[in-house]
């Protein structure tokens, strides 16, 4: 729900269409450009007049305009010189509240651009092919510099991020996740709600920040890339790099058979685990 007065603006199908601006593959786009959903991110994002915003691969700015009419302030990552002028008129219609970066978002310094103030959202429609690579520098790297992230993913990614132990879906995005934040599906879009449709549905999955992690996080990711490196086989054998001779003996002691598999153990299990590398193993001290 838009807080104040909202500049006249063209539609965002018009700018689109006078811009020549289509979609391109290559960059991970589908446009949304229905104000209706792009409103409803910025609800379930709980922006706020003044908070700080980070927002991924604006386009032509649907998602972008919602954000702003909650008075927010909006720094914007955008790789596509096209969309540079449409951002920049934005910009000008919503005066001091846009700033724009030129840049590939894989490049960002996070760190600086979030800054001391851990009160910050990321709110994204993220490029399909780099959103898995971004969340995880966010979820570690910058972890404690943000409050909440509301992020759309393939569907089949949120599902992973959600997912329990036991399931085919249930991976090292889901232990690292849920090791950072608590998790929820925030609601689901039809390939039609894009421009053009992609291939498969998409999710929102809000997260918000577990202040006081249980395991350092940089652990809890060298302890399930190793995990579920190769996951037919028994943890005893993929941890092995990570533990080295006592594996079976650490596994045993945290309640775990050396022969699971790592689909089968919980999020609280791969914690403990991490919590032990961080403890037990001098050579691994700079994890925490």
């Amino acid at each position: 729900m838009p807080l104040t007065a909202q500049p006249d603006l063209p539609t965002l199908r018009d700018i689109v269409r006078n811009h020549g601006l289509d979609a391109r593959k290559a960059l991970g786009q589908h446009f949304l450009l229905d104000m209706n959903i792009t409103r409803k991110i910025a609800r379930l994002a709980a922006v706020a007049p003044g908070d700080q915003v980070i927002e991924v691969g604006p386009g032509p700015g649907g998602l972008t305009r919602a954000l702003l009419e909650t008075r927010a302030t909006v720094t914007v990552i955008e790789r596509d010189q096209r969309c540079l002028d449409l951002l920049a008129d934005l910009a000008d219609a919503y005066d001091g509240q846009l700033h724009i970066r030129c840049e590939d978002a894989l490049r960002t310094d996070y760190s600086t651009l979030l800054g001391a103030n851990d009160t910050a959202h990321l709110v994204s429609n993220l490029p399909y092919n780099i959103s898995t690579q971004l969340l995880t520098g966010w979820l570690t790297a910058n972890h404690g510099q943000w409050r909440r992230m509301t992020l759309m993913f393939q569907k089949e990614v949120a599902d992973r991020i959600l997912a329990t132990s036991g399931g085919k879906t249930y991976g090292r995005l889901s232990v690292l996740s849920q090791s950072a934040a608590t998790v929820r599906r925030g609601f689901d879009l039809p390939a039609q709600a894009f421009t053009p449709p992609p291939k498969v549905a998409s999710s929102v999955v809000v997260f918000d920040r577990i202040d006081t992690v249980t395991a350092p996080l940089a652990a809890v990711e060298m302890v399930t890339k190793a995990g579920f490196s190769q996951r037919r086989k028994m943890l005893r054998t993929t941890l092995k790099p990570v533990f080295g001779a006592q594996t079976a003996d650490i596994l045993t002691r945290e309640g775990i058979d050396p022969s699971t598999r790592a689909e089968q153990v919980s999020v609280a299990q791969f914690q403990a685990l991490a919590q032990r590398l961080a403890q037990d193993q001098p050579a691994n001290r700079d994890i925490v």
